[in-house]
């Protein structure tokens, strides 16, 4: 499994602003790195997000609702879930609408981090392997 990297959700974030824009800045590197390593965590020698699923939905929820950034926390958030999937060989489909809708959900606490990798599911196929 690859995980990404707090570096590397930096950068999915500067990437954000400049399509997109917004206020730069990151209000705090803990809450950063927290996020990033919450799909790796485990107790007594056991995953707590056992899947690629619940690996990416912990991740996405945490970077709504850590709110590490000054701005573009959902975006990012979004952006850090697809790209994890990625390189796991799981391709994300969904609408914009949809993808608004599931964000605002994540940050208005309505969704968990179960309901949350069931709608990653639900969206998603395999990648081909590369050949």
């Amino acid at each position: 499994m690859r995980y990404l990297t707090t570096d590397e959700v930096l950068l999915i974030h500067e990437r954000i602003l400049e399509e997109f824009g917004g206020a730069g800045g990151l209000r705090d590197w803990r809450l950063l790195d927290s996020a990033v390593q919450r799909p790796r965590a485990a107790f007594g020698g056991k995953d707590l997000y056992p899947n690629l699923f619940t690996k990416a939905a912990a991740l996405g929820h945490s970077l709504v609702l850590n709110r590490p950034f000054v701005d573009g926390n959902k975006r990012t958030a979004w952006e850090a879930m697809k790209r994890f999937l990625g390189e796991n060989g799981v391709r994300l489909r969904a609408g914009a609408e949809e993808i608004v809708e599931l964000m605002l959900r994540i940050e208005d606490k309505s969704l968990g981090v179960e309901q949350i990798a069931e709608w990653l599911k639900e969206h998603s196929c395999e990648l081909k392997p590369r050949s």
